[in-house]
């Protein structure tokens, strides 16, 4: 599961020099387009002071946990930057209901695969990356909607994946959100907050402590509370 792709510009990025670009990678399967309306966007703090901190790097690795946006993945591309994206959660709704299926039609003297070990597999197969690989990862509200066991895991995962010095910018709901969405970057500013299908139910709503106790492991956190209860957070290594 969660087998990177290359990801294909269109012809008219190709023909402005796409191919002295870095590569970029998407998931094998992409989430259909939603069918909300409006969207809505928002000032982001964070997402400046993100770029500010990787502005020194000149070129660098960037993975996106959420799904592939042209949006984002050109904004990032033409700061010279590599861009990988791993719709994570769809990917572990996939790999977990498929595993879910496939231990019921095992014999009952069969043993299971316990809930721990299926989060390990998943891990190892849907983030192939050497420790260290790359200089930025956003994780955006993914770990609100994992449960908790598997939540440590990704933010651990996370963290082995990122180099010294290197940053995580991710969200966090103040309160239940009345709709599951994604988000893409617009410009140097300015969020998208695309309303979608939900792919798990909430599961919590982070205290700061609990917050901090996940990244326990990176040097300098700093949070932003916005009026539309979301907090952004951004964590450097």
């Amino acid at each position: 599961m969660g087998l990177l792709n290359r990801f294909r510009l269109s012809p008219e990025r190709a023909q402005a020099g796409a191919a002295a670009r870095p590569h970029v990678h998407t998931p094998t399967v992409s989430p259909a387009p939603p069918a909300f309306a409006p969207r809505e966007t928002r000032n982001s703090s964070s997402l400046k002071d993100f770029l500010w901190h990787l502005g020194g790097l000149g070129r660098g690795s960037l993975l996106d946990l959420g799904p592939a946006w042209q949006s984002t993945i050109s904004f990032f591309i033409d700061r010279g930057f590599k861009v990988y994206t791993e719709d994570l959660l769809t990917s572990w709704k996939q790999y977990s209901q498929a595993e879910t299926e496939r231990q019921r039609a095992l014999p009952a003297e069969v043993e299971h695969t316990s809930p721990s070990e299926v989060a390990n597999q998943f891990l190892e197969s849907s983030l192939k990356f050497e420790p260290g690989t790359f200089d930025a990862v956003l994780v955006w509200d993914l770990l609100d909607y994992l449960d908790g066991d598997m939540m440590r895991r990704v933010a651990e995962r996370v963290s082995r994946l990122l180099r010294e010095g290197g940053v995580v910018l991710a969200v966090f709901h103040s309160k239940r959100p009345e709709q599951f969405q994604r988000y893409r970057v617009l410009d140097e500013h300015t969020l998208e907050l695309v309303p979608a299908p939900s792919v798990f139910p909430f599961a919590r709503t982070f205290q700061n402590r609990e917050i901090l106790e996940l990244f326990g492991r990176f040097h300098t956190s700093k949070t932003y509370l916005g009026r539309d209860q979301l907090r952004e957070a951004m964590f450097v290594k």
